[in-house]
């Protein structure tokens, strides 16, 4: 159904970037659609979660200007509320705006957003408590986030990231890895191990796994496991062209509940952000927020 929204709380993260870029976008959109803004400037990592956790105003919607990381902030304050969340692409990556097909145009996003519609969708929970939108994973992607430096981001943007996840892969990085899904093992020595609630990358251009929705009620562990270079390009190739047909180097499983074993510990990342080591458990929280999306989104 659609939004009636008349006043937002608009979360900026000034260190993202195209945060603070696009701010001026996003306040002008606002302003044409006569909606009235708060806005709140991030100061540090936990900034807005700890903000929105302290609320004692009300707003028709909660809108996020910032990266994968702020994202995560928004909707661990805000799961299991009736406030919606609008996702803006203010990051590098900006995943999960990619997902709900919100437009990369700020002042557009803003528009399509506001008239928009109402969707609750599916979150990752990790043991602290904290909820991840789009995945949580080891491998590739921990050393995408490790080793892209933040001159390269600026430069470069997602490219960035697609450059060093690729040199990762093709070092073949391998990992010993354990995941026990709804109690049942699934193991491998794999590059990434990836345990995903939304599978579309750059506006659907690439897909991480088979038919992997934000509203199923379930997450979806995707198992890259090639030997070798020619099996790291077959991999790629098969991701690009959505063929997702049986081989011994990609696995898909999909579940409730996911424990992630490595031996020995490695790092984990959850929507762009380290936060802790193997093992982890993550759970998927069926319908936990709820959130804009444009009027044409798949």
């Amino acid at each position: 159904m659609a939004a009636l929204i008349e006043r937002v709380l608009l979360v900026v993260n000034p260190g993202s970037r195209r945060g603070l870029r696009h701010r001026e976008a996003a306040l002008r959109a606002f302003l044409d659609a006569g909606v009235e803004v708060r806005e709140i400037t991030t100061r540090h990592p936990g900034h807005a979660r700890d903000v929105l956790l302290a609320r004692t105003e009300t707003w028709d919607a909660v809108f996020v200007l910032g990266g994968d990381g702020t994202v995560m902030e928004v909707v661990s304050a805000l799961a299991h509320s009736n406030v919606p969340v609008g996702v803006l692409p203010g990051g590098t990556g900006n995943l999960v705006a990619g997902a709900l097909g919100v437009p990369q145009n700020v002042g557009k996003a803003v528009r399509a957003l506001l008239a928009g519609d109402r969707r609750p969708i599916d979150l990752g929970q990790l043991p602290d408590g904290r909820y991840f939108a789009f995945a949580a994973g080891v491998g590739v992607d921990v050393a995408m986030i490790e080793r892209t430096t933040t001159e390269q981001k600026r430069v470069l943007g997602m490219l960035s990231y697609a450059i060093t996840a690729t040199r990762a892969a093709l070092r073949v990085d391998a990992i010993d890895v354990t995941v026990e899904v709804d109690g049942v093992p699934a193991r491998g020595r794999v590059v990434m191990a990836m345990v995903a609630n939304a599978g579309s990358i750059l506006g659907g251009r690439f897909t991480i796994g088979p038919d992997v929705r934000m509203d199923d009620g379930e997450l979806d562990l995707c198992l890259f496991r090639p030997e070798g270079l020619a099996d790291v390009v077959s991999v790629f190739w098969r991701l690009l062209r959505r063929d997702f047909r049986s081989t011994p180097h990609m696995a898909f499983v999909r579940g409730r509940t996911f424990r992630i074993s490595t031996d020995p510990p490695v790092a984990v990342q959850a929507d762009g952000e380290i936060v802790g080591t193997t093992p982890i458990e993550i759970v998927v929280a069926p319908r936990a927020i709820t959130v804009l999306v444009p009027r044409d989104a798949p």
